[in-house]
């Protein structure tokens, strides 16, 4: 069997399902809010690509590198997004939380910080991890002001690390949290949760 297997993810917010084909028209309606594809610095799936997207987050599933969910709204039951488990290293216990995207209308919202709080708990707790990595474009500030929210620290900069589809060169910041830094990141996220509540 194939690590980490298949789970779903459940909190009073969202839920993070096993992507799926059936979650397609909601992700193509998720990804017209705010034309997502467009942006240069990230890979979001276009609505005519939706399918192809799905397919081949999926087939990555079948050869142990990713684990693709489809991020479910718990107030409208639609999806809204996608994120997954991927870069998996079984051997060493190490996943990379990644190709995560939100519909424009429910970016900078708690929903973002509940589901991270979801696979970094199954990622610590259930599958035992040592560390958990977050990958971004340098260009891409959303994502690193995010990813140091959730209080990962900056490993370092993989310069020229990728060919971007419009020919430019991609420096990925590299970041993590460790196993030993879990609990005080899971008090701090669960800490901003009851704090934008309030």
């Amino acid at each position: 069997m194939t690590w980490p297997p298949p789970v779903t993810l459940r909190s009073s917010r969202a839920t993070l399902e096993p992507l799926d084909h059936r979650h397609r028209d909601d992700l193509i309606e998720a990804t017209k809010d705010g034309e997502l594809w467009k942006l240069w610095y990230t890979a979001i799936p276009s609505p005519e690509g939706m399918t192809a997207e799905i397919d081949r987050r999926r087939n990555l599933q079948s050869v142990g590198s990713m684990l693709p969910f489809a991020v479910i709204d718990n107030t409208t039951g639609r999806a809204v997004g996608m994120t997954t488990y991927m870069n998996i290293d079984a051997a060493n216990r190490r996943v990379e939380i990644g190709s995560t995207w939100y519909r424009r209308s429910l970016q900078r919202t708690d929903l973002n910080t509940r589901c991270k709080l979801l696979l970094l708990t199954h990622a610590f707790e259930a599958l035992n991890c040592i560390a958990v990595e977050f990958r971004t474009h340098f260009f891409n500030h959303q994502s690193r002001r995010g990813i140091e929210r959730l209080g990962a620290k900056l490993d370092g900069i993989l310069r020229s690390h990728q060919v971007q589809p419009n020919g430019t060169l991609r420096d990925t910041c590299c970041y993590s949290i460790i196993a030993a830094e879990w609990p005080t990141v899971k008090v701090h996220l669960s800490w901003q949760l009851e704090k934008s509540r309030g």
